[in-house]
């Protein structure tokens, strides 16, 4: 059984739980910082390239390249990372509404021809209204979602038609679209919210759904909620967790760590809520997060809910905390239920993509353990659907 493993590659090391603070090493080596906000310019080549190449070494198999209405144009970055790694993908992060269908397909289209097989695009509608207005977009929720179904159908045609095409959507109208420009094999589309309309649009065009680090049984819950939805369509998405692993050599370790990184969070991040006006409330999926971190701090055997608590689930916040193979056994449990892809990011992002292929060698060595006494094993997720 394959998984696909992903990681995060931004244009400079920050992270939520703010100033460099050691931490000790698996090995028992030089202690390695938590990571802060890297001094410098916002885009800073140099780390891009580092983090990519690490990444690879690492044994990922895709960076999510995110998108947030202040972020660095992304199709430059993932350009980047592409350039200067062998086999390394991308999960390029798009927001529809702000680039017509058309163009956004062949820009996609573009940078796969450039780079074959290592393209795939995350659809991401927006679920915070301040964020959108930042970018000129005063829609609502439901409007968005709707306005997403539309562009992906654009998109879709755009990629495939072998001859000029009408479209008469909704928000989109299209006469004699073509684009000279079509990728080999077929752009993989990660799509990620936990709203209804989320999970309807989803269901209708993902290849990969995406949810944050729930408990096992709201993770079970989500994933028949979208077969549901996918089911008229002819569709079998495979799944995606988002977590954000706290390994050390020990337990005790861990937990050490994490606490001093919910420390440092505590300090930093109601900085950043107040100036960057970070409001998640209005996400279904912050929302879900928050209330799991309500019913308790730890869920399962080592979900730990302080994080997404301190910063109102202001994203991937949920965090795994144990040793290695105890977090290893933790991410096993969501692929046990069906997940494929499990995206991962530390709080300390280049020195832990570093030591993230520890972690790596041990799920794919526990899935291929699994496999050989499982009758069904899972579908490979790297494979193009």
């Amino acid at each position: 059984m394959a998984i696909e493993f992903i990681g995060f590659a931004a244009t400079q090391e920050t992270s939520e739980s703010g100033p460099a603070t050691p931490t000790a090493t698996r090995n028992g080596g030089s202690p390695q910082p938590v990571a802060g906000h890297a001094p410098g310019p916002v885009v800073q080549p140099d780390y891009v390239r580092e983090v990519a190449r690490v990444h690879e070494a690492s044994g990922f198999d895709r960076v999510l390249v995110a998108h947030s209405s202040a972020s660095p144009d992304g199709f430059t970055v993932a350009d980047q990372v592409l350039t200067h790694t062998q086999g390394l993908g991308v999960l390029l992060a798009h927001r529809p509404g702000f680039v017509a269908p058309t163009l956004a397909a062949r820009k996609f289209a573009t940078l796969d021809a450039f780079h074959p097989g290592r393209v795939a695009l995350h659809v991401i509608t927006g679920g915070d209204d301040a964020d959108q207005a930042r970018d000129g977009d005063f829609t609502d929720k439901p409007t968005r979602y709707r306005r997403t179904d539309d562009f992906l159908d654009v998109v879709r045609k755009e990629w495939t038609a072998t001859e000029p095409f009408d479209h008469d959507g909704e928000f989109y109208q299209v006469k004699g679209g073509f684009s000279a420009v079509r990728p080999a094999a077929p752009i993989p589309v990660y799509f990620g919210g936990a709203s209804a309309d989320a999970i309807r649009v989803g269901g209708k065009h993902a290849d990969v759904y995406a949810f944050w680090g729930e408990p096992l049984a709201g993770i079970a819950e989500r994933i028949r909620e979208v077969r549901a939805a996918a089911a008229p369509y002819g569709r079998n998405p495979r799944f995606s967790v988002s977590l954000r692993p706290i390994p050390a050599a020990t337990e005790t370790e861990a937990w050490e760590r994490a606490r001093e990184i919910l420390r440092l969070t505590n300090e930093r991040f109601g900085e950043l809520r107040k100036a960057f006006n970070i409001d998640h409330s209005e996400q279904r999926g912050s929302q879900r997060l928050l209330e799991y971190a309500a019913q308790g701090e730890v869920h399962d055997k080592r979900l730990w809910t302080a994080i997404a608590k301190t910063t109102g689930a202001a994203g991937n916040s949920t965090a795994l905390v144990g040793s290695y193979e105890q977090v290893a056994e933790s991410l096993l449990d969501y692929v046990s239920l069906g997940v494929t892809t499990l995206l991962i990011r530390g709080f300390s992002p280049l020195a832990d993509a570093r030591d993230y292929g520890n972690l790596i060698d041990l799920v794919r060595s526990g899935a291929a353990r699994d496999a050989r006494t499982t009758p069904a094993a899972l579908e490979d997720p790297v494979v193009r659907a």
